[in-house]
């Protein structure tokens, strides 16, 4: 017997990477030291830019929006979700992506998915001045069923010490300052896709009027990056904490970019909800709570900024035409630990 008489192909495993290495080649910055094929990936921080630096690091997945992404049969969007995930993760102590590795695991290879996902994430890399410069694609028969398969992400970023974001230096006053998401991000997909296609039973070609969008073009909204919006931003010190909001929504995410003395009081209703979550709340007839602790909300980072600072904040996302909302402010807190509390109700 021969290996591929088991389910895995070396052949065309091969020519696919072939590919993908030259995709990824595109997002290279200065600083990669090798092409990607060795077994390990080298990459040099500049010692004239960075003084002091600290390496920040992340791994996370798509979860089931992939299984969104193989109904609708697109999967160049699953491919930058992970990308812009990850960024933002380490975004929020302050760190400048420098590279990024995958781990795509399938049943049985397909090359039309895989050159799909490297696409848009080498896209989405490119954006972020990343680079792709490694990464596993694993053939794994009688492990996926078939169509089906995974995807997760792993980066690399670096932050001057003195810069590093610190929760201890929030302040009561301090203003909450949040960015829009395009839409679920890469959250809260499997009640989602529940409630679209189990309780609905919608298909992803499916017109939703509420929504104004074929329901599974608005499930497949990529997950914004939203370092090139805030670099400056960053660079001149006008931030002290951020929150990227993902799985546990406001609520549980919120409390992670806080000291334990202090609470983040919330106002409902200070941004606008976006029409794909009221309508998963209507059709689940989702309670308010839950629905913060699941969705983003149309909320998708948190900036804590100081009162001197707000205005220079407010006016740079202004002159890059960043919608953003003033949605609270900080607090000491009530019970003795960090966490939200609302006000008003949600526009639902």
């Amino acid at each position: 017997m021969r290996y591929a008489d088991a389910g895995v192909n070396i052949t065309v495993a091969d020519e696919a990477k072939r590919r993908i290495a030259a995709m990824a080649g595109k997002t290279f910055r200065r600083g990669v030291l090798a092409p990607i094929g060795g077994f390990g990936s080298l990459f040099r921080l500049d010692r004239k830019r960075w003084r002091d630096a600290v390496l920040v690091a992340s791994c996370d997945g798509v979860g089931t929006k992939l299984k969104v992404a193989c109904a609708a049969g697109i999967h160049s969007t699953v491919g930058a979700d992970i990308v812009n995930h990850c960024v933002n993760d380490i975004l929020t102590q302050g760190a400048e992506p420098l590279f990024f590795l995958d781990y795509i695991a399938m049943g049985k290879l397909d090359t039309r998915i895989l050159e799909q996902v490297i696409e848009g994430m080498s896209r989405a890399a490119k954006k972020a001045g990343c680079s792709l410069i490694g990464g596993e694609t694993a053939e794994m028969p009688d492990m996926y069923a078939p169509g089906d398969y995974d995807l997760a992400g792993f980066i690399v970023g670096a932050v001057e010490r003195k810069k590093i974001l610190d929760s201890r230096r929030v302040r009561p006053g301090d203003v909450l300052l949040a960015l829009p998401s395009s839409g679920l991000h890469t959250n809260g997909y499997s009640l989602a896709r529940k409630l679209v296609f189990g309780v609905a039973k919608l298909e992803p070609d499916s017109y939703v009027a509420e929504v104004g969008n074929k329901i599974g073009a608005e499930l497949l909204k990529p997950h914004r990056c939203y370092w090139p919006l805030l670099k400056n931003i960053l660079a001149r010190g006008w931030v002290t904490s951020m929150a990227h909001i993902t799985g546990g929504g406001i609520t549980g995410n919120l409390p992670r970019a806080l000291p334990h003395n202090l609470q983040a009081a919330i106002e409902l209703g200070s941004w606008p909800v976006l029409p794909i979550f009221r309508y998963l709340a209507q059709i689940g007839r989702i309670e308010r709570d839950e629905l913060l602790k699941t969705f983003n909300l149309g909320v998708g980072m948190i900036l804590v900024v100081p009162t001197k600072h707000i205005s220079r904040v407010e006016a740079e996302l202004k002159r890059r035409r960043e919608k953003f909302y003033v949605i609270g402010r900080i607090e000491r807190a009530t019970r003795g630990k960090s966490r939200v509390v609302y006000s008003g109700q949600l526009p639902l």
